[in-house]
């Protein structure tokens, strides 16, 4: 087999059974592994005993999965709102911010889905609300509280993709049908990032950045979800695996701005 390269998919701190666990639910793995044509390893967050600049190094590429728990609000200049739920994950909130530097001063590329669209928001210096299940001004972005588990991911509405950009390009639509599964959205828009989609509301539901040559791309579904069904989900994975190989391209557009 030849070597391919070597995806590090963040872990969460998770409790399996009374103990914490550093996980990564499958989906998320064997949808990047399959797709992106990559092997892959989970990265602890256990930050007293590891840091960011040791592994990143080692890895061709990160991806950043979702998860339950929210971005601390304090990490974009929020401490304290009254409005801040739970669950956070203070570990994998320092080791994600960590990594992301790290990856991109060594010029590798980083992806992210739903939390990972935001821990990228904001360590480019953006800000999050926590209002995207509940707002009257926004699409209700998250299912009703007393869905199923598949129900919740079942909920679904339409992103515009901004033309000439990257995820246009990879999945030759204007338009697309994306799950949505999430409390928390961007609120300002991190430096340096551009929107790659949008909600019919207005809101960033896709970014991307070019720094130092390393590609960021990121969304706010679920494209692991169900992948096998979705050619559009496969395609934001192969668009990674290029990535991760050097070979995804600056679209033409942004060649020529």
């Amino acid at each position: 087999m030849k070597n391919r390269p070597v995806l590090g998919v963040i872990a969460c701190t998770r409790t399996v059974g009374t103990e914490p666990a550093q996980a990564v639910m499958n989906r998320y793995a064997t949808a990047a592994m399959a797709y992106a044509d990559a092997a892959a390893l989970v990265v602890p967050n256990l930050t007293e005993l590891m840091t960011a600049r040791e592994v990143a190094p080692r890895l061709d590429g990160l991806f950043l999965t979702g998860s339950p728990s929210n971005v601390q609000p304090a990490l974009y200049g929020q401490d304290g709102a009254p409005d801040a739920a739970g669950p956070f994950d203070p570990g994998r909130d320092t080791m994600t911010l960590d990594l992301i530097k790290a990856m991109l001063d060594l010029g590798k590329p980083v992806f992210g889905v739903c939390r990972g669209l935001q821990e990228i928001n904001v360590a480019f210096g953006g800000a999050l609300r926590r209002d995207t299940s509940r707002s009257h001004e926004l699409l209700a972005h998250h299912a009703p509280d007393d869905a199923t588990f598949d129900g919740m991911f079942a909920h679904e509405h339409e992103v515009a993709l901004a033309p000439g950009g990257v995820l246009r390009q990879a999945l030759g639509k204007e338009r697309l049908s994306v799950n949505s599964v999430h409390y928390q959205g961007i609120d300002r828009l991190g430096a340096g990032l551009t929107v790659e989609a949008r909600a019919p509301d207005g809101l960033v539901e896709g970014v991307s950045a070019w720094v130092g040559g390393a590609p960021v791309v990121a969304v706010q579904w679920h494209p692991e979800w169900r992948v096998q069904d979705n050619p559009d989900s496969q395609a934001f994975f192969r668009l990674l695996g290029r990535a991760l190989r050097g070979e995804m391209a600056l679209p033409s557009v942004r060649k020529q701005a």
